[in-house]
């Protein structure tokens, strides 16, 4: 499948796309956020959280420092933001192995950290700056038996970006 390329105007639009993926994301799937640092990686999670059913009451942040945050939605969310890891065996006291390879959804900045750990079934979104708050996300599936199933789902999530929700 080639990739899906989107270009979101504002977070509104980054975090509606979020959403949309959350909606369509079963158990196991691992989503891999690519992008320079505050390009959007946590605010995307955000809206994939509410599009898992993770209730808008609940703050989704950043888990720099904790390694890994988990969120209760219709499936688990476990949101590894890997920035600060310096080596993979400081995980080892961290149960990412069921975040990676459970049953729940696992969202994962700075994929990199990983190294040879990564999953080889994966969605990988690469997201770049376009402009100030405007953003273009790429978004590939590997290791997929059926990698063209997701192809509509796709295009109805960029299609229903286009008109965002309000959260951030």
């Amino acid at each position: 499948m080639p990739p899906l390329v989107i270009d979101c105007a504002g977070p509104e639009q980054s975090f509606e796309l979020g959403r949309q993926l959350g909606k369509l994301l079963g158990p196991g799937d691992v989503v891999l956020l690519w992008g320079e640092l505050g390009a959007g990686k946590t605010l995307f999670t955000r809206g994939l959280a509410r599009g898992l059913g993770v209730p808008a009451a609940v703050p989704v942040t950043s888990p720099t420092f904790t390694f890994i945050n988990e969120y209760a939605g219709r499936l688990p969310l476990y949101h590894l933001d890997l920035y600060r890891l310096n080596q993979p065996d400081e995980l080892d006291t961290l149960p990412w192995r069921d975040a990676l390879f459970g049953t729940g959804v696992a969202v994962v900045e700075w994929p990199d950290r990983l190294g040879e750990l990564i999953p080889t079934v994966t969605w990988d979104i690469v997201i770049e700056f376009l402009g100030e708050s405007s953003r273009r996300f790429t978004i590939n599936r590997f290791g997929s038996a059926d990698p063209l199933a997701a192809a509509p789902l796709l295009a109805q999530a960029a299609q229903a970006a286009a008109t965002p929700t309000k959260e951030p």
